[in-house]
């Protein structure tokens, strides 16, 4: 028996591709012959373009909102609001996958709504044009929650199974496997995008060895990888998820910047987060202190002074502050002192 092997190669000579381009007929005009169980790897920039999915550069902003369906984290940086967002696409990315590279100046380009249908589309098609059997992945960038760097991935499948299911198997050792899920249209999209690339003008690529993972049906697509909210144990960004306990709306206090703030700068806008909604009247003052800074809360009403101060204490988490509360005997101020932990 051979030992496996896996054939990747860069589709050259695509050129540039513009709105109602046959995206079908452009691959099959690469110099590269498809076998039977190939898959065609296609990054999502050339299947919008194809589809003519852009937008005015100038309203990238609405063009974002309008892709968004939640919002999972806010940062503000030197160049505007930054945002990580559920896509209408589907996946958790930036911008919610609007993008300004590789396209005429003074546009950005969209995510095909539905990427799955996308990549079954430009199956048919190639099929209707006499290719053989071959799978389509839909690629787009993304960067991952814990580590640098980004990572191709599929964002829309015709024709692969999506993952290999290695539950209920056995590992080298003999261990019963539980939880071992490959993600297989994902790591097809990475691999095939170490030979096209932005850089390269290269938006296409041919990944060969994988016929048993080839199917004649078009599968569920690659939407079949995004997790339901029940399983997503990380739905929000630290900030927001306290935010969102706290009851208060998007838009109400900036969000954090990426860049490093002052200290008295950070525990004002805790104690902004802490007041909103605050059940009845208060007074509240934020002083630097050398290394510390001490927000002062003053209530006429016990029960709202100690609302707004629990609150506090929570919002100052969020900012990776420490509060610690003290009160003088008799007086109606609780006094917070904020140490940055980091």
């Amino acid at each position: 028996m051979s030992e496996p092997s896996l054939k990747v190669v860069a589709l050259q000579g695509m050129g540039e591709v513009v709105a109602g381009d046959d995206l079908a007929g452009v691959l099959l005009a690469c110099p590269v012959d498809l076998h039977d169980g190939d898959v065609l790897v296609v990054s999502s920039k050339v299947v919008s373009k194809a589809a003519g999915l852009s937008a005015p550069a100038a309203e990238r902003n609405s063009v974002i909102e309008s892709q968004t369906v939640r919002v999972v984290a806010e940062r503000r940086t030197p160049r505007g609001l930054a945002s990580v967002v559920e896509s209408v696409a589907g996946p958790v990315m930036a911008a919610a996958g609007v993008d300004a590279s590789n396209v005429p100046a003074g546009t950005v380009l969209l995510l095909p709504s539905d990427a799955d249908a996308a990549a079954r589309e430009l199956r048919a098609r190639l099929r209707e044009l006499g290719a053989p059997l071959v799978a389509v992945v839909v690629t787009d960038t993304a960067g991952r929650a814990w580590r640098t760097g980004q990572t191709d991935f599929a964002l829309g499948c015709a024709g692969l199974v999506v993952t290999d299911d290695l539950r209920g198997t056995t590992d080298a050792m003999g261990t019963v496997l539980e939880v071992t899920e490959q993600a297989l249209a994902d790591e097809v999209a990475a691999a095939a995008d170490l030979v096209k690339g932005k850089a390269a003008g290269v938006p296409a690529a041919l990944v060969r060895g994988l016929r048993a993972f080839v199917t004649e049906d078009d599968g569920p697509g690659a939407r079949s990888l995004l997790r339901d909210p029940a399983s997503d144990w990380f739905r929000y960004g630290h900030v927001e998820a306290v935010r969102l306990s706290l009851g208060v709306p998007r838009g109400a206090v900036e969000p954090p910047s990426v860049t490093p703030e002052s200290l008295p700068h950070m525990a004002q806008r805790a104690l902004e987060v802490a007041v909103v909604g605050a059940p009845g009247a208060f007074t509240g003052a934020v002083v630097e202190d050398g290394d510390q800074c001490t927000v002062t809360v003053t209530a006429p009403d016990p029960y709202v002074l100690g609302w707004v101060v629990a609150r506090l204490t929570t919002a100052l988490w969020s900012e990776d502050l420490e509060g610690t509360v003290t009160r003088e005997p008799g007086v109606d101020a609780c006094r917070v002192t904020a140490r940055a932990t980091r």
